[in-house]
């Protein structure tokens, strides 16, 4: 049996980190969020990964990108985060999840 990781299931554990992550001022995780747009898990345990924000001038985005960052070094097997801020496409309540929705009485 191959000793290399799992990198799939590292990212599922990536996910599950990053929905202990909330925007601290939407009561919502960033990824039911819809703020993360990939996760990518290199050989080297280096983990790339794109975001967004609900808004391009959020005052917040120094703290969610630390917490983001912070969360996800904190993964099995993941030795580097590097967080890519993106705003395209740009983000709208399209991207939240059912749980989000729900969470904001959306629904």
């Amino acid at each position: 049996m191959s000793e290399t990781p799992d990198f799939l299931e590292i990212e599922g554990k990536i996910v599950e980190a990053l929905k202990n992550v909330y925007d601290p001022e939407i009561p919502v995780n960033v990824y039911d969020l819809g703020l993360i747009y990939e996760i990518d898990v290199e050989e080297s345990g280096e983990a790339n990964i794109k975001m967004t924000l609900t808004a391009p001038n959020c005052p917040m985005v120094d703290i969610l990108l630390a917490d983001v960052e912070q969360a996800v070094v904190a993964v099995e097997g993941v030795e580097k985060a590097n967080i890519n801020l993106v705003f395209e496409p740009p983000w709208d309540k399209s991207m939240l999840s059912e749980e989000a929705m729900l969470e904001l009485g959306l629904m």
